[in-house]
């Protein structure tokens, strides 16, 4: 591994690890950018969705008690979450990632951008079960094709009225469930190949550290700052996004 490759790594890691650790969700949108420049697509992907989820399982213990208060609510995203993974996966090896990645940057920026500098936060309070569903579902055929299953969620929940941990109770676990599958899938078509596990010794226990560290910001944050923070989030993915991709 060069230094190179190293750098590029670490930096991904550290980003990635930070952003999931402070908002539940992130970590592919911060660091697959970094890891495609130095891995191939279905590499990166694989190490990423193993880092959002040894990542995420520390923000899951800090919100567990209103995961456990409102579980239907959870399984509404996640059930639909895991039908759209095999699709996702199926679109791996067809799609253009670059041109995938792009449509997904001007989703990112439009919303984020719209609602991200309004003074009142859109406050969407009344139950929409069909809506969650269909979230699910998109999330996780992102999380298959990109390890990108937060983004739509993210987005969504970002406009209900909920509580901070309210909100990462769903986020949180959603990606973490549909992200393990995900990698059981990869795992099976031998993507943890030895350059996997050679990259994963190195960004693992970055992003460990990195997501503690965004941990502790969480806590400080208010209901409201979260969820403007999921907003401002969607924004500054989508523009690192699309950066990496025409720059």
């Amino acid at each position: 591994m060069d230094v190179q490759t190293i750098m590029f790594l670490g930096i991904g890691a550290i980003a990635g690890g930070f952003i999931n650790g402070l908002s539940g969700t992130g970590t592919a949108l911060f660091a697959l950018g970094f890891y495609l420049v130095v891995l191939d697509p279905v590499t990166a992907v694989a190490i990423v969705a193993l880092m959002s989820v040894l990542a995420g399982l520390q923000g899951v213990w800090i919100v567990r008690a209103e995961i456990f208060a409102q579980p239907r609510r959870l399984l509404r995203f996640v059930l639909p979450g895991l039908l759209g993974i095999p699709l996702g996966l199926s679109l791996l090896n067809v799609i253009d990632a670059g041109t995938l990645r792009i449509a997904i940057a001007v989703m990112l920026i439009v919303y984020g951008g719209y609602f991200g500098f309004r003074a009142a936060l859109p406050a969407f309070s009344r139950p929409t079960p069909w809506i969650d569903k269909g979230v699910g579902f998109v999330g996780g055929v992102c999380g298959g094709v990109g390890a990108v299953s937060g983004a739509f969620p993210a987005m969504w929940l970002s406009i209900r009225p909920w509580t901070k941990s309210e909100t990462r109770a769903v986020l949180q676990p959603f990606n973490v469930v549909i992200l393990s599958t995900t990698i059981c899938l990869l795992a099976l078509r031998g993507a943890y190949d030895a350059t996997a596990v050679q990259a994963l010794l190195l960004t693992v226990p970055v992003g460990l550290v990195a997501a503690q560290v965004g941990i502790m910001v969480f806590r400080k944050l208010t209901d409201t700052g979260f969820r403007r923070l999921l907003i401002i989030l969607t924004l500054l993915m989508g523009l690192g996004v699309l950066a990496s991709e025409l720059f």
